[in-house]
């Protein structure tokens, strides 16, 4: 098959350097940016005067026509042709001639695949926009289900501290709104228009690339060529801030898997979210969450490819950079199906109060309060600290908590204690005696639920 680049050489390619080189096996997924980006290119040449209007009208027909047979599956994709752009530009050129042929005025593939690249991913990254946002709307219902069950706070991972369940899955929530905050970030970074660098220096063609950018919905029009076409900074950022997705959801998975075991049983997992043993039938398998913490490790692989492929390539367009596309697009579609299956296993997991309650009686998780207390009656916090935790001793040996030690048991302590000591022991009165601003008192909590469901709602 002869090659568009072809009047060069006078060998064929070897048909093992074809299968090396090829990517339409795989950037075949970018056909609508390449058609779109395509027709915009034309419209501008046309404006320019470099195509008449009967090649635009035939450019544009053309396009569309092998769009939808793109779709429909008829296409047929030649590995010879190497990839998506040169795919659809020959079929372009079989079907209209001579019109097809000055489609590629003023252009090169280096500033095509940037352009068709940043289109791809800017509707996949506003795509994990709403994404993020159902996840956010799935812990903030599961909240407001929950929203008076006392949990243990965990730090090092041995009880801490009592708070609120919804207050844990708030600060979820609040993750997956950084997340969102640094996508809406790279998508201004990414929103810059390379159209018109040509190969890397430009043309000197009367051409207008403003247009073209405009046209296509880019912010503004690049700067310098030479940038414009070996620029990947968008990829390795949109892929990173995937990074941090997929971390923030493995954190979500591995604090649940730990409460869906035997030993907390904090969790209560939908069936249909769950696989089964081979060979013990007793078992009820947390593969979902195992997966979604698995997969955060294949996207640092994702990230990690990228940056070792681009960290030495001079300037300007490199074949390297085909490499991008695979990390990209896996990256892209791993992490929608895990954002996916993890909004509706939230929305389908059930928490057990008793169990829970129980869990909260232990570990005197109310020594903080205790220790506020005293701080509170003029005892510095370093002598408070040393007295409450001679309290949690003698508890421990009781094995009783610390509401169940008698009032001179605790004044033996520290002289200051009262009777009103036994209104800030407990679980129940800790969460009801925080106060400070994002603490997990109800009535922080209730503010951030109704902020949260003002801002979810938009």
């Amino acid at each position: 098959m002869k090659k568009p680049w072809g009047g060069r050489f006078e060998k064929d390619t070897d048909q093992m350097v074809e299968q090396f080189t090829e990517s339409v096996s795989f950037d075949r997924r970018l056909y609508h940016e390449d058609i779109r980006g395509s027709i915009a290119h034309a419209e501008m040449l046309a404006r320019c005067g470099l195509v008449s209007e009967t090649g635009l009208v035939a450019i544009r027909e053309g396009l569309r026509d092998i769009e939808r047979e793109i779709e429909a599956g008829t296409f047929e994709f030649q590995v010879p042709l190497e990839d998506v752009h040169m795919n659809i530009e020959a079929a372009l050129i079989r079907r209209i001639g001579d019109a097809g042929r000055k489609l590629h005025t003023a252009r090169s593939r280096n500033d095509q695949v940037a352009c068709d690249l940043k289109l791809w991913s800017r509707g996949a990254l506003d795509g994990f926009l709403a994404l993020l946002t159902d996840c956010q709307r799935a812990l903030l219902e599961k909240a407001e289900e929950y929203r008076e069950l006392i949990v243990p706070g965990f730090t090092h991972l041995q009880h801490a501290q009592p708070v609120l369940l919804a207050h844990v899955l708030l600060a979820y929530v609040e993750m997956f709104e950084r997340d969102r905050g640094r996508l809406g970030d790279c998508r201004a970074r990414l929103n810059v228009s390379p159209l018109g660098a040509c190969a890397l220096a430009g043309t000197s063609l009367p051409i207008d690339p403003r247009s073209a950018a405009e046209e296509l919905g880019f912010d503004r029009c690049f700067s310098n060529s030479i940038d414009a076409v070996s620029d990947r900074d968008f990829v390795i950022e949109f892929v990173g801030d995937l990074c941090l997705v997929a971390l923030h959801l493995s954190r979500l998975a591995e604090e649940w898997l730990i409460w869906s075991t035997p030993e907390f049983d904090f969790v209560d997992m939908d069936e249909a979210f769950c696989t089964g043993s081979s060979i013990m039938p007793q078992k009820k398998n947390a593969d979902v969450l195992e997966l979604l913490r698995g997969k955060c490790g294949r996207l640092y692989g994702d990230l990690m490819a990228l940056l070792t492929v681009f960290k030495g390539l001079p300037l300007a367009y490199n074949r390297d950079m085909q490499e991008d596309k695979e990390a990209l697009f896996d990256a892209v579609d791993t992490v929608r199906s895990s954002l996916q299956v993890a909004a509706e296993l939230v929305r389908t997991t059930a928490f057990k109060k008793e169990n829970v309650a129980r869990a909260c009686a232990r570990g005197h998780m109310d020594a903080t309060a205790l220790a506020d207390y005293l701080v509170g009656r003029g005892v510095p916090f370093r002598e408070a600290h040393e007295a409450v935790g001679r309290v949690v001793r003698a508890a421990a040996a009781d094995g009783v908590t610390l509401q169940e030690l008698s009032l001179e048991q605790l004044c033996s302590f520290s002289e200051v204690i009262a009777e009103d000591v036994y209104q800030v022991l407990g679980t129940q009165n800790c969460v009801e005696n925080y106060r400070s601003h994002g603490s997990s008192s109800p009535s922080e909590v209730e503010r951030q639920l109704n902020t949260w469901k003002e801002r979810l709602a938009e």
